[in-house]
């Protein structure tokens, strides 16, 4: 469904916790054409945050209000716990309301391979925020790769490590399996969507998912060997007394080392306005380096700034034009694909053979970032 006039596309947001307030609402809030004029939000302390960031949006207390009122809204997006995006998805897409969906999509592979189908079939836009694709790291890597600095790749290592020995007992993505809670379906979708957008689907996964605090996983790896031949490793914990680099990326010619995370999650906790010009920007002691087997002679890779303000314009643009969004849904069923492999392997499974034919997705395929 093209949404063809000029007037600004009205959002639903569904749910006002940490994603839907600081990541959905202010990355909505900076885009131009879009305007947030409804929240779902139902805890009182919320409620009031709620209105004072939208003193323009209805406050709705369920979703189904949403449904009923299918009319006012040109664009749902759900930012709630895991374990609910699958059914608020089928019922946006019941009331032919394009959506935007938190990741995971969902919380296993099946569940969101028939919500694809059945927007498909409904003919309604549905679009899984992987907004970690326009990281600073993975926007300067992608460059690296295209101008061929790196030579041929064969092995690529990113991690998502923390130091938190500690659970946070009011925190259900650390306490709550059964919500889809942990860091395999946190973490471990931006790993592995980051992984196949840049080397490819893959042939087999080998997967070591712990929960050594009780609750949710908190200690995560993963082994992917990719139909192109590289080799992906992959880290997401809370136990690391001792993080890795955040990247390290090795070819024939060179390495791409990068020690910290993208900054944007931090920024917009802490307040930061997504339409500032240097939003993204990373300052020149986080930079990554290439290095060519010697660090003393390291050279210092100036970082393209992080674009995470670019996914709800192309999300609108998509609205407007009929043009592809900027993630597919296919792309996060290839991801949970390999997620689910990766449960199955540490459940004993060992080593997983995918059925790349059936996974789709991956590598040149995918949309860019910089389209």
């Amino acid at each position: 469904m093209v949404r063809h006039n000029d007037a600004a596309l009205r959002v639903a947001l569904i749910g006002y916790g940490l994603a839907g307030r600081v990541f959905h609402g202010s990355l909505v809030r900076a885009t131009p054409g879009l305007t947030v004029t409804g929240i779902v939000v139902r805890d009182y302390g919320r409620r009031a945050q709620a209105a004072l960031d939208f003193p323009q949006a209805q406050l709705l207390a369920r979703a189904d209000d949403v449904w009923a009122r299918r009319e006012d809204f040109d664009l749902v997006v759900v930012a709630t716990p895991p374990d609910s995006h699958a059914q608020l998805a089928r019922e946006a897409i019941d009331a032919g309301l394009p959506l935007v969906v938190e990741k995971p999509l969902a919380t296993n592979a099946d569940d969101a391979r028939q919500l694809i189908e059945r927007a498909a079939a409904a003919q309604v836009l549905l679009v899984p925020f992987h907004n970690r694709r326009w990281d600073s790291d993975q926007l300067t890597l992608r460059k690296l790769l295209g101008e061929g600095t790196l030579g041929d790749v064969y092995r690529y290592e990113s991690r998502f490590e923390r130091w938190r020995p500690h659970p946070n007992p009011s925190a259900w993505r650390e306490t709550q399996a059964s919500e889809g809670g942990g860091v395999l379906l946190d973490l471990g979708v931006h790993l592995v969507d980051q992984a196949l957008s840049h080397f490819g689907p893959v042939i087999s996964v080998f997967g070591e998912v712990e929960a050594r605090r009780g609750g949710a996983d908190d200690d995560v790896f993963m082994a992917l060997h990719h139909t192109s031949g590289t080799r992906s490793h992959l880290w997401a914990g809370s136990l690391s007394a001792a993080p890795g680099p955040r990247l390290r990326v090795l070819g024939s010619s060179a390495a791409y080392v990068v020690e910290q995370l993208d900054g944007q999650e931090a920024a917009l906790r802490d307040g930061a306005d997504p339409t500032q010009t240097d939003f993204g920007a990373e300052p020149p002691a986080r930079w990554g380096r290439l290095v060519r087997g010697d660090e003393a002679e390291a050279e210092t890779v100036p970082s393209e700034p992080g674009r995470w303000r670019d996914f709800y314009p192309a999300v609108e643009h998509a609205l407007r034009t009929g043009e592809p969004p900027p993630v597919r849904g296919s792309e996060a069923v290839a991801v949970l694909e390999v997620l689910d492999a990766a449960r199955r392997g540490a459940e004993g499974a060992g080593c997983v053979a995918m059925d790349t034919a059936a996974s789709g997705g991956g590598g040149a395929g995918w949309p860019s970032p910089d389209r």
